[in-house]
């Protein structure tokens, strides 16, 4: 809000420091654009993430006027809009503000809110354009299945190419995601990489001179009715996300130590968590980026070869964003 003032009332130079200092403390990537680190929720008023990205939007646009900057500072706001909502009318206001104002109509320069980019997915032998295909008005958004018989193994090589109306590379955000379903047995599951990682362990709580020790329980162990289990699940996400749920499942001779469901505070996170009869469920409002580890005991209770499962995790804001851990089986003997 200085730099603004100053550059409107005169004084470029301070203004023009003000904003190379900005920029010497942004975080710059390819997929998520431009950004700054502090920038972040929180319970204070100035603590208003949205609203700050559109005024330095507004600031970048006014004082230096560098397309490539604009358009990563854009991206954020776009990416944001993607795994977490605007929380206020205050923050849309802006946001839109802020994209109206950085998108003019200028000679032979992409305006992200006018153009209508054209999309050419290859998968394999077949390709996907989106010109043949019924686009929803407005986001452009468009999907195309295929039956069994139509899928090979070729289709597992995807390339992407965006193009504006004219021919001329596109430079707005855009996204999207292939989904590959099919059956399988629980334990062949192997671990899919996302943006959202987890791994699944399962610990035996044994009692020792120096008290209860954690063994891990690898392939081939075996355990025993009235075992102590502890389930440890490693939860990595790589941006901040809201409305996300996640699901681990058990196998059928183990119980519950816990079954009142209630909202939870760890770590410095809070999410609300329930047991059900053959899993239990973790439901959060709001997923910072950063590492997470969730425990929670269960007992053996009879004996039988099983299948432990797998953990899901998906954002129900963007189901794009999934992922579960590899599946674990255990052999319990009397």
């Amino acid at each position: 809000m200085i730099a603004l003032a100053l550059f409107r009332t005169g004084d470029k130079s301070t203004a023009n420091n003000i904003v190379k200092s900005l920029k010497e403390n942004a975080l710059t990537n390819e997929e998520m654009g431009m950004y700054w680190k502090d920038n972040v929720r929180g319970i204070y008023w100035y603590q208003a993430p949205v609203e700050t990205h559109a005024l330095l939007m507004e600031v970048f646009a006014e004082i230096e006027n560098n397309e490539n900057t604009i358009n990563d500072l854009k991206t954020w706001l776009l990416k944001q809009k993607q795994t977490t909502n605007w929380k206020t009318n205050k923050a849309t206001a802006d946001a839109c503000y802020a994209l109206l104002i950085t998108s003019p109509v200028r000679e032979n320069k992409g305006n992200w809110l006018t153009e209508e980019p054209a999309v050419m997915i290859r998968l394999g032998d077949k390709v996907v354009n989106s010109a043949d295909e019924k686009q929803e008005a407005g986001t452009g958004y468009f999907q195309k299945t295929f039956l069994p018989q139509q899928i090979n193994s070729s289709m597992g090589n995807i390339t992407v190419s965006v193009s504006s109306p004219g021919g001329t590379t596109q430079q707005a955000a855009s996204w999207g995601a292939a989904y590959w379903q099919y059956f399988e047995r629980l334990d062949k599951i192997t671990p899919a990489a996302t943006p959202l990682k987890l791994t699944k362990k399962l610990f035996v709580e044994k009692h020792s001179d120096r008290g209860p020790v954690l063994q891990p329980v690898t392939e081939g162990y075996t355990l025993h009715p009235g075992d102590k289990i502890k389930v440890r699940i490693e939860l990595t996400v790589d941006r901040n996300m809201e409305y996300v749920h996640m699901k681990d499942m058990r196998a059928s001779s183990m119980e519950p130590v816990n079954v009142l469901s209630g909202y939870k505070w760890q770590g410095g996170l809070g999410y609300y968590e329930t047991t059900k009869d053959a899993s239990t469920s973790f439901f959060f409002s709001w997923l910072p980026k950063g590492s997470y580890v969730f425990e929670y005991p269960l007992f053996v209770s009879h004996a039988g070869n099983f299948s432990n499962g797998i953990t899901t995790i998906q954002s129900m804001y963007a189901p794009e964003f999934s992922s579960h851990s590899e599946g674990v089986r255990v052999v319990v003997e009397d």
